[in-house]
């Protein structure tokens, strides 16, 4: 199977340059359906003109991003450039304590 997701320029070129190994999502409806092996297209906002494909090879459940985040280094969840804290406000703005409460959240290993 395979998923579109979006991502912000920086996240995007995490990845593209090898450091993000681990994208962090809420666990809703949507990523529920991830397999290991399946296909994520990755398309780069805003424009959505840039895009790559990447597989899942692992999928690691958490009750909240403070316990993934505990659990990996800075290298593999974005850039040694960001801190985790960084990282966290920046994720918060997407998934709020109720939503992470509700749904819990999913790290996705890929490979690039």
């Amino acid at each position: 199977m395979i998923y579109e997701m979006k991502l912000q320029p920086k996240y995007y070129d995490f990845i593209t340059s090898g450091t993000k190994r681990i994208e962090i999502r809420l666990f809703d409806e949507k990523r529920e359906k991830i397999k290991l092996g399946d296909i994520i297209e990755f398309k780069k906002m805003p424009n959505l003109d840039e895009s790559f494909q990447a597989k899942v090879i692992g999928l690691l459940r958490y009750d909240s991003l403070d316990n993934l985040l505990d659990d990996f280094d800075i290298s593999l969840l974005a850039d040694k450039s960001m801190t985790k804290k960084e990282l966290k406000n920046e994720l918060e703005k997407f998934y709020s304590y109720e939503e992470q409460e509700k749904y819990g959240i999913i790290g996705i290993r890929i490979e690039y």
